[in-house]
């Protein structure tokens, strides 16, 4: 390859990199190592699911024109395969005192069309949480922590706020003063080892150090349930959780 072939790839491949928004994954596992497992699974919901509550925006016209058609709350949200959104899956005990680097790149909420997007989310500690404003009318974001410092900052159209937690913790209520139907939750971790489910209830907890772990399941309505795992060297495991309805 000539000299000006084999720079036009280094150039390419440099763009490619810092335009993909997913090269670096927030929060996320470390580059995996030479002999660490991994754990995938899904999380099930098991009963009745209970109704979802209408959610009226009548309050403020700026949300209600956003929404043609019915809002429901997202407490409990299931695909027809009882597949369980919005659940923190992580590693609870088994780390020792393995210590791990903050990553730099924030973890950002919205608030779109005057709902928290994600409802659910995870974040390191002292990681940068990044809150955006994109709707056409105030918010403010209140954090209501049992474990860290609680604050509430206003949010005109259009701006952001840029905050931390710094100790662990799951997972932290947040709501909008002016909007009573705006809540969401942020879970907190000392470690990367964590992940919230997707709408088909899956979850995967990639470059494990080999060792038992305790692994637990969170959920905002359902409570918690655990179990413990042992992994091997480059060994993949499958873990599955039900929660069941109350």
């Amino acid at each position: 390859m000539d000299a000006k072939k084999l720079v036009a790839v280094i150039t390419l491949t440099i763009t490619i990199c810092i335009s993909n928004p997913h090269a670096v994954k927030a929060g996320g596992p470390p580059p995996t190592k030479s002999g660490a497992g991994s754990l995938r699974g899904v999380v099930k919901f098991e009963g009745t699911v209970p109704k979802a509550r209408l959610i009226s925006m009548s309050a403020d016209p700026n949300c209600a024109r956003q929404h043609p058609s019915p809002v429901f709350a997202q407490e409990v949200v299931t695909d027809s395969k009882g597949d369980l959104e919005n659940v923190v899956v992580y590693v609870a005990a088994g780390l020792g005192d393995r210590t791990f680097d903050v990553p730099a790149q924030p973890v950002v909420v919205e608030q779109r069309a005057c709902m928290y997007q994600p409802h659910v989310l995870a974040v390191r500690a002292n990681q940068p949480l990044h809150v955006v404003n994109d709707d056409p009318t105030a918010h403010n974001i209140h954090p209501t922590p049992a474990n860290n410092r609680e604050w509430n900052k206003a949010e005109p159209p259009g701006s952001s706020v840029d905050e931390t937690f710094a100790r662990e913790e799951i997972a932290i209520p947040v709501k909008c003063n002016l909007h009573p139907w705006m809540h969401g939750y942020i879970a907190v971790f000392k470690h990367p080892y964590f992940a919230v489910t997707g709408k088909d209830g899956s979850f995967d907890l990639s470059g494990l150090p080999p060792g038992t772990y305790t692994i637990k399941a969170w959920h905002e309505k359902l409570g918690t349930s655990s179990q413990t795992i042992t992994i091997g060297a480059s060994e993949t495991r499958e873990i599955n959780f039900v929660l069941k309805g109350m």
